[in-house]
């Protein structure tokens, strides 16, 4: 872990895409929202997993969320050096390696974990642990046999991340009993996989974005987040953990962002973000060939600086023509105000989420997305009928 963090708890987050089964149990499998959405997201072929919170959560309770949660000093044990043996002369354990300079890194990516005293890279640590949360939360287990390293390692250079992956199968028992110990103990995660001979699937993870929470507005508890996405061939089964997690749903992205607007379920603005940009991708193959091709451009640190204006919290984001050229200095105290922004409706270089309250947001973005990512749909989701922009 990168203790030199004063503001923010490092993270690590999973959009978990899924394929619909088509057998006689994808309805049971799948937990639609209640609005009657189908129609407008009859297009897409996969669902989304989202995780309610408890409402005993220290941070955003009662949200819906992707599943992650902290690092943990597990994450970064040399222990993983001896799960990952075969791959310790692969550069990253076999990662693709990302074309953005280091110096232009976000922090969480781009810090240097052996100064730290830690021999597993970041981007194997941060991976490692949205594997091990989605695990505790949702009981979805993404691990390869140790017996498929060989092809693994031939297949680098190859197509094996170009591919969807598959969930690894357990007995029903045998999980429950790993992810209880796992919650016990996050370093029960290195245990599981040498007694399991699995290897966390690190490589099914994409390099997606990066948040950070913005002072103020979620309590004292910050994060700097890194999202990772993963397409999985079809849905897997998913259970609550009984303590944070009090309910689990897959639901299409379009689905989601209209029981959001309905005022079904409350998600925060990263999940808005995010879930407008799938709407661009109706089909999995797509979605995943796009996250697959992208992401070793890298990604920007995104703090939103939020403001007050006219009763609307605006946040602004990076390429706005009002963020602070310097966000560094929003680390410190609550940085949140009532100042006008003068600036009219149709201003060149917008990036920000607009609310109006909890369960009314816009986007409004006139600036292109760096590291060829692509800019979330802007439509209100209740007009938007879904379609492919690519």
């Amino acid at each position: 872990m990168n203790t030199a963090l004063k503001q923010w708890k490092e993270a690590a987050t999973l959009i978990l895409a899924a394929g619909r089964r088509l057998g006689a149990d994808s309805l049971s499998s799948r937990t639609p929202p209640e609005s009657g959405a189908a129609a407008r997201s009859s297009r897409f072929d996969y669902d989304v997993l989202l995780l309610k919170r408890s409402a005993n959560s220290s941070f955003m309770p009662n949200a819906y969320v992707f599943p992650g949660g902290t690092v943990d000093s597990a994450d970064f044990s040399s222990d993983w050096l001896d799960v990952f043996r075969s791959f310790l002369n692969c550069p990253g354990f076999g990662l693709r390696s990302v074309s953005q300079p280091v110096e232009t890194r976000p922090p969480i990516f781009g810090t240097n974990r052996l100064k730290l005293g830690s021999p597993i890279p970041g981007e194997v640590a941060l991976r490692i642990c949205a594997v091990r949360e989605t695990f505790e939360e949702s009981g979805v287990l993404l691990v390869v046999p140790k017996k498929e390293e060989e092809r693994l390692i031939n297949s680098f250079q190859d197509t094996f991340c170009s591919r969807h992956h598959s969930e690894h199968k357990l007995r029903g028992d045998e999980l429950s009993r790993w992810r209880a110990l796992v919650n016990q103990n996050p370093s029960n995660f290195i245990r599981m996989c040498r007694e399991l001979e699995v290897l966390p699937n690190i490589w099914a993870l994409h390099e997606w974005a990066n948040w950070l929470t913005p002072s103020g507005r979620y309590g004292r508890t910050r994060f700097d987040t890194a999202f990772f996405m993963c397409c999985l061939q079809e849905m897997p089964s998913a259970l609550e953990d009984d303590k944070e997690i009090v309910r689990f749903q897959w639901s299409t992205p379009p689905e989601v962002l209209q029981s959001y607007q309905a005022r079904q379920l409350w998600i925060a603005p990263p999940q808005f973000y995010e879930l407008s940009r799938m709407c661009r991708f109706p089909l999995l193959n797509d979605l995943h060939s796009f996250a697959h091709q992208r992401a070793t451009e890298g990604c920007d640190q995104w703090l939103p600086v939020v403001v007050l204006q006219d009763e609307l919290h605006i946040s602004l984001l990076p390429g706005d023509k009002l963020y602070p050229l310097d966000s560094s200095s929003q680390a410190e105290g609550d940085h949140t105000k009532d100042s006008p922004l003068d600036d009219p409706p149709d201003a060149s270089e917008l990036h920000r989420i607009v609310m109006s309250d909890p369960y009314t947001t816009t986007l409004q973005i006139t600036v292109k997305p760096k590291y060829n990512h692509i800019p979330p749909v802007t439509e209100p989701a209740l007009a938007y009928i879904s379609k492919s922009q690519l």
